[in-house]
């Protein structure tokens, strides 16, 4: 592979021009399609099979005007203090303004909250109902600034007035905030390579690759069910993964000017050995991406093909483009400072290590404090994990200044938390004339279950066997005592069956929204599983070796368990929440920890290989495990390090934004690689490998013949630039046509 990306380096610098027009023409026909066909994303993330989602069909089926797409917006109003909604005063401010709203062709009903009989028991809070006749995402904003300009008249005269609904909500896809994680990334590549210049030439490369990507996706939402928030994970991960990897080729590339390597060849030096690793990692990380399709959930594997699609984007662009602009940049772009950069294999005797750094000094000459702090902290992090509860957020968790989470707590004050998390349940009789009687009998046991706020009376549909009864709990969606309602119901349906002969069952998106948290939480140890296998299958082959893939593999743990111990600490705990942006306590994103273990596994293998392939150079040049470590902190830890600075600062900007399922992705991300590059590969992992000495990179000689070799490394490309001469100026013996 070495080989092959070195040619491919030097082809794509002689060609410069045409791989560069090229790309950009790639981009701009990607762009071209992608507009003309537009976004067609859904918001959908139900998992067939579940026994909510089966009801939920067979209700459909009996009552179809239940399963309405359209948007829908509910003025939420509570009258001014001393007053109600039921003056004649209010009835005409309130009917005026509807009446305004009625007037917009899009509306298809307007319903005041005389008519949905919405007001509350003592009459100073009430909604009413806007619906459209085309799905929430297709609601205009000309539609929407009528319903803001009723809000506002109302507010005017003394009223509270907020929006909620899906006419008026709608995911947030991107923002201004990412834009800032991108200018801390160009600070930390400035201050990296000494040049602003430099610095902005991995976040130019990165967006060439994100932009192609992401049209890419949106061309692939109208082929394909393809959830927003896949857009916005693509693009985290395709933006990170960019910089990064255009960083560590530069980086590279820089090195072999610095020994004296013609610029041409020194850019195929770095496409065949630097080049190497980044194929290496992007691929792990596109096979973890799409790992997620071994867990049986359409929407997660639809944001793992999208993420997957965006890091093999981003890895053609680190091979090809950044050569060419390597190429066209020619002389702008500096050699590594010769204070801070030495040979290949510097590390002889005692001179040697003294020019160490001090990082390394300090982790090869006390690996043992290093070990036992760097797992004392991430084990004490990673306690909350024990106590995590998972689930789906909600406008419980923006911010008081968002009209949705003001009208979400009307909607709490005036009819108790448990609206927001109502059950349906679905009886089926056997349609004689004792199914009237029967269904009494059925809903006056429902009544006697604890955490039962209300139960409305049965509503028959056509077929003479099938009706619906209603159910609000006493508590909210994210209470513990919602879920065990649903499992309870689930459990006594067999005795109220024997009891009534009604058959009882559980659905609605409350029930939904309980099932697919389960059954992700089923999923999420076997996915561990198939993920914490791979690694160590990859590391075997990569670093040929069996006690570097299990100390890999073992880190990953750690850093996986810290991270979602801080999220737990943090988003349901309520720790520090004001600090980090949050605005309420709730459960962790049901599909959080599987994202995490997926994208957390490819990023802290790309550390890894790019840190301990270093060492494994070093190791197989000198034989001295300890200068070996050394090595590879002087050599990658400087870039791990950096590339650990961007790829936080990145996750970082989309944690800043407003809707609460990035803004957790970003924070989970954010710190699970501010655990896994600074703790755990820049300080654990260096101990352990001073401590295993040489024995670390032993495997045995019959294991040795079956694996393939891979040659991350470069080795090969090394052996013959070091027989060549850094002097030499041409091509190294390979040919430098891309092989066909």
């Amino acid at each position: 592979m070495a080989k092959m990306l070195y040619r491919l380096g030097f082809w794509s610098a002689k060609n410069r021009l045409k791989v560069l027009i090229g790309g950009i023409v790639i981009l701009l026909a990607a762009a071209a399609v992608a507009l003309s066909m537009g976004t067609n994303f859904k918001e959908e993330t139900s998992i067939p099979g579940l026994e909510s989602q089966k009801t939920l069909e067979m209700m459909y089926k009996e009552f179809p005007a239940m399963q309405d797409n359209s948007g829908k917006i509910q003025l939420v109003m509570k009258a001014p203090e001393h007053e109600t909604l039921t003056s004649e005063t209010a009835k005409q401010q309130i009917g005026g303004q509807l009446k305004e709203i009625a007037e917009d062709p899009a509306v298809a009903s307007v319903v005041s909250p005389y008519d949905n009989h919405s007001l509350n028991a003592d009459g100073t809070i009430g909604y009413a109902a806007i619906t459209y006749k085309f799905p929430g995402d297709e609601v205009t904003d000309v539609s929407k600034e009528r319903v803001l300009e009723a809000a506002d008249n109302l507010r005017a005269a003394g009223w509270q007035a907020e929006l909620t609904g899906s006419g008026y909500v709608q995911m947030e896809i991107g923002g201004a905030t990412e834009g800032i994680g991108v200018l801390i990334a160009l600070l930390v590549l400035t201050v990296a390579f000494g040049s602003l210049l430099t610095g902005v030439l991995p976040i130019l490369t990165a967006a060439i690759g994100l932009g192609t990507g992401l049209m890419l996706i949106i061309i692939g939402s109208n082929l394909f069910e393809t959830p927003s928030f896949a857009l916005s994970l693509a693009a985290m991960l395709g933006l990170a993964v960019g910089i990064d990897y255009a960083l560590f080729i530069i980086s590279r590339y820089r090195q072999q000017l610095a020994e004296g390597y013609e610029r041409r060849e020194a850019i195929a030096i770095a496409n065949g050995t630097a080049g190497s690793a980044v194929v290496f990692a992007g691929i792990t990380v596109m096979i973890a991406l799409v790992g997620f399709s071994f867990v049986g959930v359409p929407f997660l594997t639809a944001m793992g093909v999208a993420g997957a699609l965006c890091v093999f984007v981003a890895i053609l662009t680190a091979i090809f483009i950044v050569p060419a602009l390597l190429d066209l940049l020619g002389g702008r772009i500096k050699a590594a400072k010769k204070a801070k950069m030495e040979t290949n294999h510097p590390l002889e005797g005692e001179s040697g290590k003294s020019r160490s750094n001090l990082w390394g000094r300090f982790v090869t000459g006390k690996p043992w404090i290093a070990v036992v702090l760097g797992i004392a902290l991430l084990g004490t992090i990673a306690l909350p994990f024990f106590n995590m509860e998972t689930g789906i957020p909600d406008n419980a968790q923006k911010s008081t200044e968002k009209t949705e989470r003001r009208a979400y707590d009307l909607m709490t004050e005036a009819y108790g938390k448990g609206y927001h998390s109502p059950l349906v349940i679905l009886a089926k009789t056997e349609g004689d004339q004792a199914a009237e009687a029967n269904l009494a009998r059925a809903i006056e046991e429902l009544k006697t279950y604890p955490n039962i706020g209300t139960v409305a009376p049965a509503v028959p549909g056509p077929s003479g066997t099938l009706s619906l009864i209603s159910v609000i709990p006493a508590t909210g969606p994210h209470d513990v005592e919602t879920v065990d309602l649903v499992k309870l119901i689930r459990t006594k349906a067999p005795e109220i069956r024997q009891n009534t002969s009604v058959e009882v069952m559980v659905t609605g998106s409350t029930a939904v929204n309980i099932d697919i948290s389960e059954k992700l939480n089923q999923a999420l140890p076997k996915f561990c599983l198939i993920i914490v296998g791979l690694a160590f299958l990859l590391l075997l082959v990569v670093f040929r070796s069996i006690l570097v893939p299990i100390k890999a593999v073992l880190g990953f743990i750690l850093s996986l368990g810290a991270t979602l111990g801080f999220v737990t600490y943090v988003i349901q705990d309520g720790h520090l929440q004001k600090l980090f942006g949050f605005h309420a306590a709730s459960p962790v994103l049901n599909f959080l920890p599987i994202i995490v273990v997926g994208i957390l596994f490819g990023l802290a293998m790309d550390y890894e290989v790019f840190l301990v392939s270093r060492m494994r150079e070093e190791f197989k040049h000198s034989g001295d495990a300890k200068k070996s470590v050394l090595a590879g902190i002087r050599h990658s830890g400087g870039v791990v390090t950096a590339a650990g600075l961007i790829m936080i600062s990145v996750f970082t900007g989309f944690m800043m934004a407003e809707d609460p399922t990035i803004k957790v992705m970003g924070f989970a991300l954010a710190f699970g690689i501010l655990f896994d590059a600074f703790v755990v590969r820049m300080l654990i992992v260096p101990g352990v490998m001073t401590l295993m000495g040489n024995s670390a990179w032993y495997l045995p000689k019959w294991l040795d013949r079956l694996l393939p070799n891979l040659d991350v490394e470069g080795e090969e490309v090394m052996k013959a630039a070091e027989r060549k001469g850094p002097a030499a100026g041409t091509a190294l013996g390979f040919s430098t046509e891309p092989s066909k």
